[in-house]
């Protein structure tokens, strides 16, 4: 795989798990701020727009949103915590 590939990998990774837990870029900065990494909204969004970044950044916001174990055997259909079932919660209905 090319590190093009790898790149959407790890940005659809990432994206995927916090649209699972509901986080938004804004919410990831905050909680990454927590912790002592200095990040804004915009830089998280150029971050995951090109999908380049550290693995230390990834695992770190992957930390932070409650994501603590991921499986990389297919990297093309792989996601983090493949067989967790999530509880998806409607609007006042």
């Amino acid at each position: 795989m090319e590190s093009k590939e790898w790149n959407e990998y790890v940005k659809r990774l990432l994206k995927s798990e916090l649209v699972k837990r509901g986080v938004s870029h804004e919410e990831l900065a905050s909680r990454l701020r927590e912790i002592g990494l200095n990040e804004t909204k915009s830089s998280i969004d150029s971050k995951i727009c090109r999908g380049t970044f550290s693995a230390s950044f990834l695992l770190r916001a992957l930390y932070v949103i409650g994501c603590n174990h991921f499986v990389v055997d297919n990297p093309l259909l792989a996601t983090a915590e493949p067989f967790t079932e999530y509880k998806v919660i409607k609007g006042n209905e």
